[in-house]
């Protein structure tokens, strides 16, 4: 479901084997450095690059479990200009 520009989300439901296949094409994703996601209600393209922070939460609650990955990056922007090398100077 696309939810407004920059912002794709899908739910569905899925058995193990089709999760599994999904997890590889975001690892295959990841290592090519583009992942593409789509459905009938739009797509959207991410190019993970550089250091990428993961937060892993996994919960068990009575009749519900979930598992939440998140993986974050910053996209840098071409235009912006480099700051050069850090300088200090202790007194």
């Amino acid at each position: 479901m696309m939810e407004r520009k920059g912002r794709f989300r899908h739910q569905s439901l899925q058995d193990r084997k089709s999760i599994q296949k999904l997890l590889d094409a975001v690892k295959r994703g990841i290592a090519k450095g583009e992942l593409q996601f789509g459905d009938d209600t739009g797509e959207i393209t991410l190019e993970p690059k550089g250091l990428m922070n993961l937060r892993v939460t996994a919960t068990a609650e009575d009749d519900q479990s979930r598992l939440d990955l998140r993986i974050t990056w910053t996209n840098e922007t071409p235009d912006k200009p480099d700051s050069g090398k850090l300088k200090i100077k202790g007194g």
